[in-house]
């Protein structure tokens, strides 16, 4: 597996992380916390100093991560936690670590694939009682292909289209489109009133995978299949895009549709210009984005309505569901000296009060825990609401590595851009798959 770490070219989506601690167990009963340790749930000693390095790369949570390790120190003061963030290249750099055997006491992964990928240098965390405190779907998240729990969900996600409800309501649309016929239907009445339907963000790479991952759970159904198998099909070589109509005609339509009427130089507006396009009223729908967007949106317009739907993947209304779950893991090093004070860390965190609370309304994310309160924000509450009578679509960006939806997004790059054609395409994804989809 070592030889496999080093040969692969990361790039980790880091959107949102998070960060852990350590500590011992004498207050356990009164902090939430539970023995932990690599095997033997042995209390750790509290008279000994223990410093935990720990990197991730998601500067936007810098207070909220430093607010938990602050309140870890109330109930650990022996504990010093050493909090590296890094962004830009921190799949370069984790990788030389892992290569110089340095790999930090805590990182940071994608979940999915990614489980199986770093399993060498994971703690297993299966009879942890913060594996027990996740919610079932955060937990599957996590866990590799042998059954075992090695990550840990840096937080629940929800990956839809968010829309702006003023902006409908003045187009007359009272309900967001569920089908293709509707939202063509849907943009001629917001461009009927002058109103530019879709915000763009396709200089980012990750944006496309986001989309892309609705239309592969409408392939599978079609099919028959799971979204994990048909992925697995792709991997091997065994599945071709033309095949499958969701894909090969319904996505590409769908991006089409999206730069047609979308603001200009797509390529050049990232995902800060996306959110300040929307939030600012020039744009009615953000596309490839999700629950993290809701503050930043309400940063530059406090007084927005917005609302989240399904993607419109086909003549289906069904097949447009929200997905959620947990796209990003952290990784507790299995090896590192002080495994047993960071495990049971992450145990005080995921089982306190404390800990529950951080979730919501420090760190402003969807809990992956049960029993955790959402936060007061707009996005969460609506998703907790469409789950009562709806389905959530399969999280499928989980089931191929990052390499591939990094390639994956520069190709569609460069086919909106005029390079390549549909065709071309195609084929470059369905080489990207086999040779990227997986660490194996």
């Amino acid at each position: 597996m070592k030889k496999k770490i080093l040969a692969l070219s990361f790039s980790l989506v880091l959107i949102m992380g998070l960060l852990s601690a350590c500590g011992g167990n004498n207050n356990a009963a009164n902090n939430g916390a539970s023995n932990a340790g690599s095997g033997n749930g042995a209390a750790t000693d509290d008279s000994k100093p223990v410093t935990i390095n720990m990197f991730t790369a998601s500067p936007e949570y810098t207070d909220a991560f430093n607010a938990y390790i602050e309140e870890y120190k109330k109930v650990k003061p022996n504990v010093t936690i050493n909090l590296e963030i890094m962004q830009a290249d921190y799949n370069t750099v984790l990788k030389s670590r892992i290569a110089a055997g340095s790999t930090p006491d805590v990182f940071q992964t994608t979940a999915g694939g990614d489980i199986d990928t770093f399993a060498e240098y994971s703690a297993d965390l299966t009879d942890q009682p913060l594996a027990a405190a996740m919610t079932d779907a955060v937990r599957a998240n996590m866990t590799s292909s042998d059954g075992k729990v090695l990550g840990l969900p840096v937080k629940g996600n929800l990956f839809s289209l968010i829309y702006n409800k003023e902006l409908f309501d003045e187009a007359g649309i009272e309900n967001f489109p569920k089908t293709t016929a509707e939202l063509e239907d849907a943009i001629a009445k917001l461009e009927a009133k002058g109103i530019t339907p879709f915000a763009n963000a396709y200089k980012e790479w990750w944006v496309w995978k986001h989309i892309f991952q609705h239309f592969v759970n409408a392939a599978a159904q079609d099919a028959g299949v799971t979204s994990q198998d048909l992925v697995k099909s792709f991997i091997a070589g065994d599945a071709k895009i033309k095949d499958y109509p969701a894909l090969y005609d319904n996505f590409f339509n769908f991006i089409d549709t999206t730069v047609k009427h979308g603001t200009d130089k797509p390529l050049e507006r990232d995902s800060n210009a996306q959110v300040s396009d929307f939030a600012s009223g020039k744009a009615a729908i953000l596309s490839g984005k999700g629950a993290w967007d809701e503050e930043a949106i309400k940063k530059i317009n406090p007084d927005i309505q917005i609302g989240i739907a399904g993607y419109p993947v086909s003549d289906k209304a069904e097949q447009s569901t929200i997905i959620t779950g947990a796209d990003q893991a952290l990784r507790i090093n299995k090896d590192s000296a002080v495994v047993d004070e960071t495990i049971e860390f992450f145990n005080w965190l995921y089982t306190s009060d404390y800990g529950k609370n951080w979730f919501s309304t420090i760190a402003k994310v969807i809990p992956p825990i049960k029993d955790a309160p959402l936060p007061e924000l707009d996005m969460p509450k609506q998703m907790n609401e469409i789950l009562k009578s709806e389905p959530s679509g399969d999280l499928a960006v989980n089931y191929s590595l990052d390499t591939f939806h990094q390639k994956f997004g520069e190709i569609m790059q460069a086919y909106i851009g005029g390079s390549k054609t549909k065709d071309q395409a195609v084929t470059e994804i369905e080489q990207a798959w086999v040779q990227l989809g997986s660490a194996e």
